[in-house]
């Protein structure tokens, strides 16, 4: 069946809402290797959106999955628990970026852990606002297209949204906004939005993922702590695409050792490939809700706990931290090159590997989505997928498995290179 064919058919039974990138169609893949229905090969650096960390199919993974299948594959946990559960939240637990003894829950979704972080929070507090930030991206339910900074296309025509929910700032160099700015915007809102004793939580991410990759300055975060000190306010950091070494750390919030947080929430390359979430705090605060206050039938699935659990071994045992520091050192050195031959390049950032550069056109100085998404096509066109994102749609991010044979990810750095020559 060929390309054509499939797209007919795709238009006809799926609804254009669920954009789709590419105009082929998967058949198999092996850790940053995708094969389409005829046979096309591709170098993937998107990762299925930062899920896979340790890449397509990891053996190690397939092996836990398959394991646990030939035990069961669900029993719902808030029904019959079982231990893998328990031995995955304490794993999470030793490592989460939080004060003192923490609890983990677990869920399917990013948006299901985002949504129930909330919950904790306001079961914690009492009070119902949250604050969180322009261009952060939170989840598509309601409430976290509500918590989502960006209008188009994650908003646009699904309004109302629920109350109580405000955004600050975020700093951007490039758009000239400082961490004093940042912190600033939030000190108007209490002044003329909402008071600080009906905040619940102030909601960030570390790094913006579709945001662009922005990443905050430490005096920023310890901004945030002292400020949620200041009121009672909870410290919620959303890592559903920056945790489980992707920036080179466990978790992104490693890089700010003197403003741990109450709140985390994680999800994709937790499971390898397979869906699940999970909500990790402090003892004291992830215990406020009631029992049967927090759940969901397929929460912590026992497939997915399986390949969670192999995803931490992997980690450790392929040291993929140290990894995600060099891999992401080396092609920061192809982007800084680039920028002889390809005027657009406006900034390059980067945190071990959750690299990104941004785009403007040189002529006005502008963000330039028609060029990221050329530079985007004539990679896609040499066998290299690349995401593109920011509120301008100006960015593109690298997102490669982070278990990349050395000689592929070079020849991925070539493709690059040649596409990002004017």
């Amino acid at each position: 069946m060929d390309h054509s064919e499939l797209e007919q058919r795709r238009k006809a039974a799926t609804p254009r809402g669920v954009s789709v990138m590419c105009n082929f169609y998967a058949s198999k893949a092996e850790n940053a290797t995708l094969w389409d229905e005829e046979g096309g090969e591709y170098i993937d650096f998107t990762a299925g959106i930062a899920v896979l960390n340790t890449g397509h199919r990891h053996p190690k993974v397939v092996a836990a999955v398959k394991e646990q299948l030939d035990l069961f594959t669900h029993t719902s946990y808030q029904v019959v628990p079982y231990a893998s559960y328990i031995t995955l939240a304490e794993r999470i637990n030793r490592v989460a970026p939080v004060e003192g003894p923490a609890k983990t829950t677990f869920f399917t979704t990013g948006a299901e852990a985002l949504e129930n972080a909330v919950k904790i929070a306001r079961a914690a507090t009492g009070r119902p606002g949250i604050i969180t930030f322009a261009g952060g991206f939170h989840g598509r339910t309601l409430l976290t297209m509500a918590l989502t900074g960006k209008v188009s296309p994650y908003k646009k025509g699904f309004g109302p949204f629920p109350a109580s929910i405000f955004h600050a700032r975020y700093p951007n160099a490039v758009q000239g906004v400082s961490v004093e700015d940042a912190l600033e915007s939030i000190e108007y809102l209490l002044r003329s939005d909402i008071n600080p004793e009906d905040v619940a939580a102030i909601l960030f991410e570390p790094i913006q993922g579709e945001g662009g990759f922005n990443i905050a300055p430490e005096a920023f975060v310890n901004g945030l702590r002292e400020l949620c000190d200041r009121h009672g306010m909870l410290l919620i950091a959303d890592e559903v695409q920056s945790g489980f070494a992707r920036t080179g750390k466990m978790f992104a919030m490693d890089y700010y050792p003197n403003a741990k947080v109450d709140l985390i929430t994680m999800a994709k390359s937790l499971g390898g490939g397979l869906p699940i979430s999970g909500v990790s705090g402090r003892a004291a605060v992830m215990d406020a809700p009631e029992p049967g206050g927090l759940g969901g039938t397929y929460a912590g699935n026992p497939l997915a706990v399986a390949a969670s659990l192999a995803v931490l071994d992997i980690i450790e045992e392929e040291q993929l931290c140290q990894r995600a520091q060099r891999l992401g050192a080396e092609l920061v050195e192809v982007l800084q090159q680039a920028k002889s031959h390809c005027p657009a390049i406006a900034d390059v950032r980067a945190r071990g590997s959750m690299v990104a550069v941004e785009f403007k056109d040189p002529a006005t100085g502008k963000p330039s989505a028609e060029l990221t998404r050329r530079y985007q096509r004539k990679a896609l066109d040499a066998g290299l997928l690349l995401l593109s994102c920011g509120v301008y749609g100006n960015v593109i991010r690298f997102l490669y498995p982070l278990t990349i044979p050395d000689a592929q990810f070079k020849q991925a750095l070539t493709i690059l290179d040649r596409a990002l020559t004017d």
